[in-house]
């Protein structure tokens, strides 16, 4: 088990040392289980919380001091909530700042059946779990910010629970008819959905992550070994199988984003490859008052990739909207 030990820092020069892997790590033909991935990937203020019979890992910090409502944090596609850590560092200053880890990803991993099968997450499931999570925390009320599916998943949530959102800030968020990027696309091939659970090479999932920056330079090993990770964690990617056939947002309705009555932000990458930057305009013409903002240089995950950045636009969105 010494390959799947924690990374640890070089004690001549502090920067952290990856544990080496196995070749058949490599290829994917070992799962990283369970708890080697909370003991890895557990951080400051990580909790557990029983929802729909999983252990949902999230992160609760800072107060409400600067505001009467959380701020929870919604990761995409494939992430995890450290996606959010840049940003969510920041924030947590003034506000009390919530970050999950969806099912199936990250250290959460998939929902099971009570036969221990694993369920699949299409729009109703994650609707069932976002309303469970958020009932369980007991918040009546939240700013929320999502990115990609979880941005999908948090203007979904504002439309159905109207007055529950203060402040609603989309990150390149998924929701019109699109074509699928072509490292989730694998999956709708029978043959990728059979044996990705058995094996799928690392350097897909490297590839894929790469892809989401708009300058795949500024990612460090550590954060693609956290990708990689969690990919290859126990029944992800079986999970991923039996989601990606359900992606099909051609039927959803955007045009009841036209009565939300929610102070929107709409933030987006314009170098992002997975999601059609054509999109943010979509989505500020429908929601009433929308502001946008349009990141050069930028991919799919711009809070990951410039967090700095995006926590400036953040802050000056909730201090303009507390002022209405």
């Amino acid at each position: 088990m010494a390959s799947l030990d924690s990374t640890h820092p070089d004690t001549a020069t502090g920067a952290q040392v990856l544990p080496p892997r196995s070749f058949a790590q490599r290829l994917g033909l070992v799962s990283v289980p369970r708890d080697v991935l909370a003991q890895r990937y557990t951080q400051s203020g990580s909790k557990f919380i029983d929802v729909m019979g999983a252990k949902v890992h999230y992160v609760d910090e800072g107060s409400n001091e600067g505001d009467d409502v959380p701020i929870v944090m919604i990761h995409g596609f494939a992430s995890s909530l450290h996606t959010w850590n840049g940003v969510a560092a920041g924030l947590a200053r003034e506000h009390r700042v919530i970050q999950l880890d969806l099912p199936p990803f990250g250290v959460t991993g998939p929902l099971r059946s009570a036969r221990g099968a694993v369920e699949t997450m299409n729009l109703p499931m994650y609707r069932r779990f976002i309303d469970t999570f958020m009932g369980a925390l007991g918040i009546g009320q939240a700013t929320l910010v999502g990115n990609s599916l979880g941005g999908l998943i948090s203007w979904d949530y504002a439309v159905r629970h109207r007055g529950a959102v203060k402040r609603l800030v989309l990150v390149d968020a998924a929701g019109f008819p699109m074509k699928l990027p072509v490292y989730i696309a694998l999956f709708n091939h029978a043959l990728v959905r059979l044996s990705a659970p058995w094996m799928l090479p690392e350097a897909i999932v490297k590839g894929a992550v790469r892809n989401v920056y708009g300058d795949p330079r500024k990612i460090d090993a550590v954060t693609l070994r956290r990708y990689v990770d969690f990919f290859h964690g126990e029944g992800t990617r079986e999970a991923i199988g039996k989601m990606v056939p359900t992606l099909d947002f051609a039927d959803l309705d955007t045009d009841v984003l036209k009565t939300l009555d929610v102070p929107t932000l709409v933030l987006w990458g314009e170098k992002d490859r997975w999601i059609p930057p054509a999109h943010a305009a979509d989505f500020a013409a429908r929601i009433p008052g929308a502001k946008r903002v349009m990141y050069a240089g930028l991919g799919h995950i711009p809070m990951e990739e410039a967090p700095l950045q995006v926590l400036a636009d953040l802050r000056t969105f909730f201090a303009e909207s507390a002022k209405k």
